[in-house]
């Protein structure tokens, strides 16, 4: 093991033992000027998964920590779950190792935007549609076990806003700006009172990137508004708008790397490729209070996205309409908890491909020539749900949940006629997933197990052959997760701690494996096993009135492996998991003095990386350190200030922010498998708020 990992492991066990780390969660007082929202370090923020369902929350506390464009620094925080970025545009979540193997973006998981379900058809989620300032709090679910919420083998995100408190309303206006050109500013209104409350929120981004071709350019609308119809019944609005282009340097080979991490990969270049996007989501919701025994709320949603990709191979063009219905019934029998409910979500896809004759214009980048491809298709997913809690002593409770799940693609084939055409449905058979959780509390802690069954669908990749025709061959992923956990306040609530041991068996692991330029097969390769701990920590250490500093740490040891996994003639059973890091280290001290100051210092270790299935080939471990500054003070009675800056990558590391498994090279060129993480960085910025 290299020195420096070894001091870094060394240096967080120290840390755990001497007991300076921390969960602390705690409630923000409105004025600036009072001691108790400068030494309570977080918010308390509801959690939304049901009934004894554990789960990991972050909020503003924590994105507040990070440059306001950086959401997979502040995901990161959380153990368990690690954040690949190639770029803003560029983001792909996996937890506990799930969802490593997919080549591009983040899928096995579901993501939901104020209980509105965001992920599309074939199970393809994009956290990078959603402004991180706007957000109020992130919540992971790891595995299967949150039955309301997809039961997935990965888990599901539920992202949620945030509101003024009751009777205040705001005008606030956040301006960053930074290296490499980049310029940020989200305005917002917010209104909340006993039976209205309203937010919106413009926001606009850009900047030119680290690297070649990367430049990125975002506006941004959200509107979020509820209204009180009746003492019982509330009606609500949601509406985000996303407008963005990105262009894409895409990854490079290790000579690239090692040379020089700004550049662009050379087609990717000289095509000048790029993705513009125009995301909707627009959502009605109605919460009811049938009895004082049952309550209902029941959501109906649109989504839509417009999206352009030329691309050194081709020009991609795609149009997705989804929509969908969402309603759950909670309430209580006896001393017992139960939630049923139903999700049905229907997405129509088209795309369509063109020759890209970008060699052919001198340099002047990506032009269409003749049609290659028309496609559409109509996916439908339909979850059923069911939990029920009950408490045997005012201790100890039992949960049993149920998710049903029924998968239906249906393949349009529009270029092609008679035999060539290759149109066809594929209907998978209905999925039955059970989990049962037990809870114990004691005291300032809790200790909990649970046992679940979870599942992943192919994406559209991994359902076609290369020649576009449906596979009829491939099946939806299954596993069985087993977890045991706990949590405990010590020291007077100063000291909060938590640890999680799991193991999850996956059968039928899908694997996309790539076999051209831009083609991919999808197929069912054996068995994996996913097993680790996960640990942190935070002290809350009073040094005297106005003063507190909190260290913190997360702790992620991922021992993932192939059980039986045979490509062709090579057995790679028994090697790690490609994709995975097996240590994974999030640590930081928080200082925060009465007068307004805060002081943010980050740090990031993650363990190197298999990049073959083989394990011939992986990447460099790598020690990321982050720091900002901020001050905020009022200004008059209805006035305050705030301002910030800081630095990224302090000590400049040359580091691979994300990767591609199993890279191939083309027409002899050197196989690309890394995305350059960002040189060092500086950015400050200014925080006006105007409050009534």
């Amino acid at each position: 093991m290299p020195e420096f990992k070894l001091r870094s492991l060394l240096g967080f066990l120290l840390l755990l033992l001497s007991g300076h780390v921390a969960l602390a969660q705690q409630t923000q007082q409105d004025s600036i000027t009072q001691l108790d929202e400068i030494i309570l370090l977080e918010e308390i923020t509801p959690k939304k998964a049901t009934g004894i369902t554990a789960s990991s929350t972050i909020n503003t506390q924590t994105f507040e920590r990070f440059n306001p464009t950086d959401i997979p620094s502040a995901i990161n925080q959380i153990s368990g779950v690690y954040v690949l970025s190639g770029a803003l545009n560029t983001n792909r979540i996996t937890i506990r190792g799930v969802g490593a193997r997919t080549p591009f973006g983040t899928d096995k998981l579901r993501l939901y935007f104020n209980g509105i379900p965001v992920t599309n058809g074939t199970g393809f989620s994009t956290i990078e549609a959603f402004d991180l300032e706007n957000l109020g709090s992130l919540e992971v679910i790891k595995g299967p076990k949150g039955t309301a919420y997809g039961s997935n083998l990965g888990g599901a995100i539920l992202l949620n806003t945030k509101l003024a408190p009751e009777g205040g309303t705001r005008f606030v206006n956040n301006f960053t700006v930074g290296s490499f050109n980049m310029f940020k500013n989200n305005l917002s209104f917010s209104h909340q009172e006993k039976k209205f409350g309203v937010k919106v929120s413009y926001n606009h981004l850009e900047t030119d990137g680290f690297r070649q071709n990367n430049r990125f350019v975002r506006d941004g609308l959200l509107v979020n508004s509820h209204v009180s119809l009746s003492s019982k019944s509330t009606l609500g609005f949601l509406l985000n708008y996303i407008d963005y282009t990105a262009q894409i340097p895409s990854s490079i080979s290790a000579t690239d790397f090692r040379e020089d991490p700004r550049r662009a990969a050379a087609n990717w270049l000289a095509a000048r490729g790029f993705e513009a996007n125009k995301y909707t989501l627009a959502g009605l919701y109605h919460h009811y209070e049938l009895s004082n025994k049952l309550k209902n709320t029941t959501s109906v949603f649109y989504t839509y996205l417009d999206h352009d990709e030329p691309r050194p191979f081709n020009i991609l063009e795609e149009f997705t309409n989804g929509f969908g219905f969402r309603s759950v019934f909670e309430g209580t029998l006896g001393e017992a908890e139960y939630s049923l409910g139903g999700e049905l979500y229907k997405d129509e896809y088209e795309w369509d491909t063109f020759q890209n004759l970008f060699r052919d214009r001198d340099g002047d980048g990506s032009f269409k020539g003749a049609q290659i491809s028309d496609n559409k298709e109509f996916r439908t997913q339909l979850n059923l749900f069911g939990t029920f809690t009950y408490p045997f002593t005012s201790q100890f409770s039992a949960q049993l949940g149920l998710n049903v799940n029924k998968t239906d693609y249906d393949f349009r084939d529009l270029f092609n006629t008679g035999t060539d055409n290759t149109s066809a449905e594929r209907d998978f058979d209905p999925i039955v997933l059970p989990s049962f959780g037990l809870l114990y509390q004691f005291g300032q802690g809790q200790l909990y197990a649970n046992v679940s069954r979870g599942f992943s669908n192919p994406s559209l990749e991994e359902t076609l052959t290369p020649d576009g025709i449906i596979n009829p061959d491939i099946t939806q992923e299954t596993g069985i997760s087993y977890e045991l956990g706990g949590q405990a306040q010590l020291f007077d609530s100063k000291l909060r701690v938590a640890a999680t041991l799991y193991r999850m068996d996956i059968k039928n692991l899908l694997v996309a494996q790539r076999v051209g330029e831009d083609q991919f097969v999808g197929r069912n390769a054996g068995e994996t096993q996913h097993q680790g701990l996960e640990l942190g920590a935070k002290y809350r250490l009073l040094v005297d009135k106005t003063l507190v500093i909190a260290p913190y740490i997360s702790y992620t040891l991922n021992d993932h492996k192939f059980v039986d996994f045979v490509d062709g003639d090579n057995d790679f059973s028994g090697n790690p998991l490609t994709g995975v890091p097996k240590h994974r280290i999030s640590s930081g001290i928080d200082v925060v003095h009465k007068e307004g100051f805060r002081a943010n210092l980050t740090h990031l270790f993650v363990d190197d990386i298999p990049l073959t299935d083989a394990n011939t080939l992986r990447s460099e471990a790598f020690n990321v350190f982050n720091a900002r500054l901020s001050y905020q003070t009022p200004l008059a009675k209805h006035f305050s200030l705030g301002v910030h800056a800081g630095v990224n990558n302090i000590f400049d590391t040359r580091f691979a922010q994300s990767v591609l498994i199993n890279a191939v090279g083309f027409g002899g060129s050197e196989p690309r498998y890394f995305y350059p993480g960002n040189a060092r960085n500086y950015y400050g910025g200014i925080r006006l708020q105007y409050r009534l």
